[in-house]
């Protein structure tokens, strides 16, 4: 139990800098505007029409770096930094989520693989609060060192674990559509306007790549685990 407490420790200070590291980035480009003068939604709108998508919404959200597309709705929501700004990290967050949409419409295989798997990944998080909601009560030793405990959490972890690294390629293909178009379109201007949206972007990266490895590593801390348990009782 040490050992996961030291895993989830390390990925949260991991996650907490490069989180940092992030809204700092995007604080610096928030505050510069575009050239082109267009604000989040016209980004987004203008990138939607000019790759022939026209069912697709693009709507206001509260709160800060919650933009997201949503497959189900075809809808992009754009926070309130975003929707409104004429700042270069509003282009560059506007782009990337236009880019998902883009993969929906195109049938890209691997978003299409990660919408499939979203179900899976919310059934095995409520189990994964049930049973840390158990450790929280003091019953954390058993579920741990108990066989079915490490199968249940090896399991769930699993699916985390293959969520997050489908997730990788989907974001990374989202950023490179949205540079792209952002480049061939005269929209970023070279220098700092298409060099901030790179930095956002990257970074942005960053943070699903410590995602991933967290997922993994935890994954694999339970799996042996159980591995051990196993040999351990049929030594016994």
């Amino acid at each position: 139990m040490l050992g996961y407490l030291a895993i989830i420790g390390l990925s949260t200070l991991v996650g907490m800098v490069i989180s940092g590291r992030l809204k700092s980035t995007f604080r610096k480009y928030g505050q510069i505007a575009m050239t082109s003068g267009l604000t989040g939604k016209e980004v987004a709108l203008k990138m939607l029409e000019h790759y022939g998508v026209t069912d697709v919404k693009v709507i206001p959200r509260k709160g800060a770096l919650t933009d997201h597309y949503n497959p189900l709705t075809k809808t992009i929501a754009l926070s309130e930094p975003v929707y409104s700004s004429i700042s270069i990290s509003a282009a560059a967050v506007a782009a990337h989520e236009c880019g998902h949409a883009i993969q929906h419409a195109s049938n890209y295989k691997a978003m299409t693989l990660r919408t499939i798997l979203v179900p899976f990944i919310q059934f095995s998080t409520r189990i994964q609060q049930f049973l840390f909601f158990g450790i929280i009560l003091g019953i954390g030793s058993e579920i741990m060192t108990s066989k079915l405990g490490l199968m249940i959490l090896t399991a769930t972890f699993g699916a985390t674990a293959l969520f997050a690294l489908v997730t990788l390629p989907v974001e990374f293909d989202a950023s490179r559509r949205a540079l792209a178009w952002l480049d061939d379109t005269d929209l970023a201007m070279d220098g700092i306007e298409y060099d901030g949206a790179k930095q956002g972007l990257k970074w942005a990266a960053m943070t699903y790549i410590a995602n991933a490895l967290s997922a993994l590593v935890i994954f694999l801390y339970f799996g042996w685990q159980l591995l051990t348990n196993r040999r351990a009782k049929e030594l016994a």
